[in-house]
């Protein structure tokens, strides 16, 4: 199995953590990036990283700025917003000199990626998405909406047990523990994780954003897989069958008994679907 390499890179007043594993063969093909959803992480991928590589494509899984091991910055000096995120995105890849890629993202935030890809379709490939919200229908489950709330919210997110109860909330299996101390520990280590995630949420505007998605489909041709865990208590299916039918060039995979982190909860059904899809040569 390929190795999952830790790697840190400096973008103006922001370091970017990532994961990254290179092929030992690569395909002439763009490289693959990978981003994570609320509260998650790029540890999230951590299979999906290997399985990728082993299949020819360098895969690259930021921690999102102000998640995991990238910079907390103070809300004065970045303001966690989508068109933040989108800037310091964009940033990132200008530094790793990625010109085109393929795009795979999952979960709240994780939507941000989506609207980078569509203002700028000339550097994707292709898109994975993996129950995402999608629609300007979709509310932030309670369970992420309590983060934001005055008082309450500086409280929860200062607790790290709040990772356990939002992954494991978004689906039916248990983590292992070896893995949530790794979810854990940006908590346990600084209270900079947790105003970086309260400032997330409450700037997620997710109205806006997913407005600016349903938009965006109707003239996006790219090749698009949803990846779509049906166990997710809180993006249904239907959604994701919508969008596929605003889509011109899309595919539905459905993963059965798998949550809203399906990477985590089933990774091996991710893979599955994901890898021949970003094969698949153009026609």
């Amino acid at each position: 199995m390929a190795v999952v390499e830790e790697r840190s890179i400096q973008v103006g007043a922001l370091e970017w953590f990532y994961r990254e594993a290179k092929p030992n063969n690569p395909l002439d093909r763009p490289p693959v990036l990978l981003l994570h959803g609320l509260p998650s992480l790029s540890y999230g991928w951590r299979h999906i990283l290997p399985a990728l590589a082993e299949q020819g494509f360098r895969a690259i899984a930021p921690d999102w700025i102000g998640f995991g091991l990238s910079a907390k910055p103070d809300r004065r000096d970045f303001a966690y917003t989508p068109d933040s995120f989108i800037t310091a995105l964009g940033g990132l890849l200008e530094a790793l000199e990625i010109e085109q890629f393929s795009l795979v993202l999952q979960g709240f935030l994780g939507s941000v990626g989506l609207q980078y890809a569509l203002r700028h379709p000339e550097q994707i490939e292709r898109l994975a998405i993996c129950n995402a919200p999608l629609s300007s229908s979709t509310k932030l489950p309670w369970r992420i909406q309590q983060l934001a709330l005055p008082l309450a919210g500086e409280m929860l997110t200062q607790d790290p047990l709040l990772v356990d109860r939002t992954l494991e909330g978004g689906g039916k299996y248990q983590v292992a523990a070896t893995d949530l101390d790794v979810y854990r520990r940006p908590f346990l280590k600084s209270s900079a994780a947790g105003r970086s995630l309260l400032a997330t949420v409450r700037n997620l505007q997710l109205p806006k954003a997913t407005a600016e998605i349903e938009t965006g489909f109707a003239q996006w041709q790219h090749p698009t897989l949803l990846i779509w865990g049906l166990a997710d208590p809180w993006l249904p299916l239907s959604m994701a069958e919508q969008s596929a039918s605003l889509l011109q060039n899309a595919e539905l995979a459905k993963l059965e008994e798998v949550g809203h982190y399906p990477q985590e909860d089933w990774h091996e059904k991710v893979s599955e679907v994901l890898l021949p899809f970003l094969r698949r040569q153009s026609i």
